[in-house]
């Protein structure tokens, strides 16, 4: 029997051996400051949310028996990976530089694996980089742009940030101008059209 109650994910914890070098380094990033918390017994709880994420980062002292930089491989999802490297860039969290999988699939684990560069097609997830924070947690970019299907369904269509649904928007009016192209006249009803095309690029179905 499949469950019908929402479990969404809301927090993970990111062990680290430094609150406020962790601190600095988060902030910098520009990620968004939910709390900061001293306990009286000298303990300090901190909340970050990255722009955009639904899902929250927890760091502080006693939250976690795991060892500070063991946290591997957090994915963040990005719909322009050469613009979020730039700003991880800016921001001085030193990333690594894009790369996409020399076989041609989404294998970003393995270093040996790396091709420099996004994917050579700019297919939805299959362009990354990578970056550490200041004990060592790593954590994976990867470029999203349309969905599997199946991974979203149409009634879920959402956009986290202005910037998403701009990104968004642009590839509707790229993918539009194709069409009328195809068709050969403009076409009146466009705004259909881009909701047709922002839903099923969400939703994996087919396109318009």
């Amino acid at each position: 029997m499949s469950s019908q109650i929402d479990m969404k994910l809301e927090a993970i914890v990111i062990p680290v051996s430094d609150v406020g070098r962790a601190d600095m380094f988060y902030r910098r990033l520009g990620w968004r400051v939910d709390a900061d918390i001293r306990t009286t017994d000298g303990g300090w709880i901190l909340q970050f949310t990255p722009p955009g994420s639904p899902c929250s980062i927890l760091i502080g002292t006693g939250l976690t028996p795991s060892a500070p930089g063991s946290s591997q491989f957090v994915h963040l999802v990005v719909s322009d990976i050469a613009a979020a490297h730039a700003e991880l860039a800016a921001n001085g969290a030193n990333p690594s530089d894009v790369f996409h999988d020399a076989s041609g699939g989404y294998n970003r684990f393995d270093p040996d694996a790396r091709a420099s560069g996004p994917d050579p097609e700019r297919r939805t997830y299959a362009s990354f980089l990578t970056f550490s924070d200041p004990d060592g947690n790593g954590w994976v970019l990867q470029e999203i742009t349309s969905r599997f299907p199946g991974r979203i369904g149409t009634g879920a269509t959402t956009y986290a940030s202005t910037r998403d649904l701009k990104d968004a928007l642009r590839r509707a009016a790229a993918a539009h101008g194709e069409h009328e192209a195809r068709n050969g006249k403009p076409d009146p009803d466009w705004p259909s059209w881009y909701a047709d095309f922002m839903v099923s690029e969400q939703s994996g179905e087919a396109r318009p």
